[in-house]
């Protein structure tokens, strides 16, 4: 992609959807989890209209390894659009795959500046999901960010296993982090994680959504912390 021209990009993942928009290239289309009304919609993460974006004749779709199927995948390349697809699992993987993306639009592009990693330790046990439990790990995201300040995840082995509130409250985090997504975990659910540590409720984007969002989430989430003083 060469010149002035803005390019035609769908946006299949909330993160580059708020990341495309900050670096003033608004995407044609998005999914409705991307918090963009004003956008056309083409379907859920996992359940995107793929023949509706290919009559977009989009120059770019962007896509990622854990929000997206592969399946998708398979089926926009194989009707010759162009796919940029990312596999973002720790901080140091932002910076490089927003550089790649950036000249794949043949944008300018500035290095994200990370504030300083906290230097308190503690243990927390984050659900994701509810019915059944399931529990943040690693490797993702979302335990990298918490690792940067300073927060260990406990719970089921891999990225995203399931567990229950028995079995978490017998490793003995020091505070459970509750986030409002996946799972709109609210003050209604205090109560039932409560049995298992103190609780802190999270904005879920500052803890899932990579890019521009980065370095001000994780000076949110410092802040958070500091300020539950748990």
């Amino acid at each position: 992609m060469t010149g002035d021209a803005t390019p035609r990009v769908v946006s299949l993942v909330p993160s580059f959807t708020e990341t495309l928009s900050a670096w003033g290239v608004t995407p044609v289309a998005c999914t409705r989890f991307c918090e963009r009304p004003d956008l056309d919609h083409v379907g859920g993460t996992k359940n995107p209209d793929v023949a509706r974006i290919i009559a977009l004749a989009p120059d770019l779709v962007v896509v990622d390894a854990e929000e997206n199927r592969r399946e998708d995948y398979d089926d926009l390349r194989a009707a010759g659009l162009n796919v940029f697809a990312s596999d973002v699992r720790g901080l140091d993987d932002v910076a490089s795959t927003l550089e790649d993306l950036a000249r794949q639009l043949a944008r300018p592009f500035d290095p994200v500046t990370l504030p300083a990693p906290a230097s308190r330790r503690r243990r927390a046990f984050v659900p994701i999901w509810r019915r059944p439990w399931m529990a943040l790990g690693r490797p993702t995201y979302g335990a990298a960010v918490l690792a940067h300040l300073d927060v260990e995840t406990v719970g089921p082995e891999g990225p995203y296993g399931e567990t229950s509130l028995d079995e978490v409250t017998a490793l003995a985090p020091d505070l459970v982090l509750a986030p409002s997504e996946p799972y709109p975990f609210s003050t209604r659910h205090v109560a039932e994680l409560s049995q298992v540590a103190p609780v802190i409720l999270l904005d879920g984007r500052d803890l899932f959504w990579w890019g521009v969002r980065t370095p001000g989430a994780l000076a949110r989430l410092e802040r958070v912390l500091h300020d539950a003083n748990l």
